[in-house]
């Protein structure tokens, strides 16, 4: 059996602030140990359910995160942002017998969820074929592209129940309860990571379907600011929908990606730093 992993940060055991998971902050350090361990959790009930390769592909902030001499000596990582056309599940393809996402984090918007947002701070909603989705929907859309199912979803309570109402058939492991968007109960590093392994092996025996958006398929996005909506409609084929919204329509989830991604990138250049 092999098995994809997407391991982003925000979700992960103990994050509560946004200084938990920015690399120039002081308790970073601490929490990418914390992420390592949750991902190795995993790697770990997977492989008791009989699972012999595994793909990590890193899927935070500049996606150098996860400890790679403290990684499960299962697994290979992809590590590192530039080039990866299909970002937080860049190495998917169809010989994958299952996804699993770790560390994740609900949708921007989502009331109590810790760091909710969705890719970028400056993205108020992203819709694939007017269902409202998150990361967690993007990743298993792409995946699903493929004929992979996300069966495993690891996180605040947040993200789980986000998970559970977009795909039904998917195991979560909640790491902690959120109480705001910065503050939560939780588990400590041994309790999560017994909840993760758990979780990975019952995921594994499911019978999930892939989540495959009906052709075509219609990416909608929208922004914070006007300026961001116009100049990612710069990008061919992408539609002005609104004072703050694009839209993009392809006849499947990759072809949509592969232009509301970079059209997403571009908009982030229109807002000037501080």
């Amino acid at each position: 059996m092999k098995v994809f992993i997407s391991a982003d940060m925000e979700g992960a055991t103990g994050v509560t602030s946004w200084d938990d998971v920015n690399a120039e902050k002081p308790p970073y350090q601490r929490f990418r140990r914390l992420l390592t361990g949750d991902v190795n959790a995993a790697i770990e009930g997977a492989i008791e359910a009989g699972t012999t390769e595994f793909l990590v592909n890193e899927a935070h902030s500049t996606m150098r995160n996860i400890l790679l001499e403290e990684l499960n000596p299962a697994a290979r990582m992809i590590s590192g942002f530039h080039g990866k056309r299909l970002g937080m599940m860049e190495g998917i393809d169809g010989s994958f017998d299952a996804a699993f996402l770790v560390g994740y984090h609900a949708r921007a918007g989502t009331d109590a969820a810790i760091l909710n947002h969705t890719f970028f701070l400056s993205i108020h909603n992203l819709w694939i074929n007017g269902v409202l989705v998150g990361e967690t929907g993007l990743s298993a859309a792409l995946a699903g592209h493929y004929g992979v199912p996300i069966v495993l979803v690891a996180g605040d309570d947040k993200v789980g129940r986000e998970a559970r109402e977009l795909l039904g058939t998917v195991e979560t492991a909640e790491v902690k309860e959120a109480i705001s968007r910065y503050s939560a109960s939780c588990l400590t590093p041994k309790e999560s990571g017994e909840r993760i392994k758990e979780a990975a092996k019952r995921a594994l025996a499911l019978d999930a379907e892939p989540y495959k958006p009906e052709p075509p398929v219609m990416f909608e996005v929208e922004f914070t600011s006007p300026d961001m909506a116009s100049l990612a409609s710069t990008v061919p084929g992408v539609v002005r929908e609104g004072t703050r919204r694009i839209s993009y329509t392809a006849e499947d989830v990759l072809k949509c990606w592969s232009v509301v991604f970079p059209s997403m990138l571009l908009a982030t250049t229109a807002e000037p730093r501080p």
